[in-house]
């Protein structure tokens, strides 16, 4: 007798596969939004690493420019984005201190782009980000963060001011806003993709 032909599967809800992850830091100077970002673009409420500023961070971080700031991330923030049920993007929201510093390294492995945020009332605050990035060869978008909506400068002057090559792309916004954020994501997707195919940037 022949033997019978196998039962075809139904494929098992357990089997599927797992969604591709896209990970993405959130870097720039102390205090210029990057635990607001992320905390605006989140579907599930961000993990944060937030303390109170004591007396003992006086002499050591530089409160120039956001004198009335009383907390500061201490190790990460931490945020999701479900684009769709095979792609997940994960936000990692870097500390701007530079006595946590070291941790960049750490936080900077398998992500494959990042957005740097910039205070215009503090431009030197996020040299330090966009030359990690640069160094490592990772890309990334420049978000222009404009506080209570003042923006004194031109997107050109800001990035003649920064040296940024032409291709980077830049935003100006508030990172308090979702749309914005949503704006940053889609511009450093575009961005990943052009660089991935080799097509000029427009």
């Amino acid at each position: 007798m022949a033997p019978s032909a196998p039962l075809p599967s139904s494929p098992s809800p357990l089997t599927g596969a797992a969604p591709a992850a896209l990970k993405i830091l959130i870097a720039g100077g102390f205090g210029v939004g990057k635990t607001t970002l992320v905390g605006s673009v989140s579907e599930v409420a961000p993990l944060r690493t937030e303390e109170y500023l004591t007396r003992a961070s006086e002499g050591v971080d530089d409160l120039s420019g956001v004198d009335n700031k009383d907390t500061t991330t201490v190790a990460l923030d931490f945020g999701r984005i479900t684009v769709s049920p095979e792609l997940v993007v994960y936000l990692f929201g870097t500390p701007g201190q530079e006595r946590f510093w070291f941790m960049w390294n750490d936080l900077v492995n398998g992500a494959l782009g990042g957005i740097v945020i910039v205070d215009t009332r503090r431009l030197e605050s996020s040299f330090a980000s966009i030359d990690f990035f640069e160094s490592r060869g990772i890309p990334f978008v420049v978000a222009i963060n404009c506080f209570h909506g003042e923006n004194t400068r031109t997107v050109a002057e800001i990035r003649a001011a920064l040296d940024l090559d032409p291709q980077v792309p830049m935003l100006v916004g508030d990172v308090r806003v979702r749309l914005f954020g949503r704006d940053l994501l889609l511009a450093l997707v575009d961005h990943l993709m052009e660089l991935s195919a080799g097509t000029p940037v427009r």
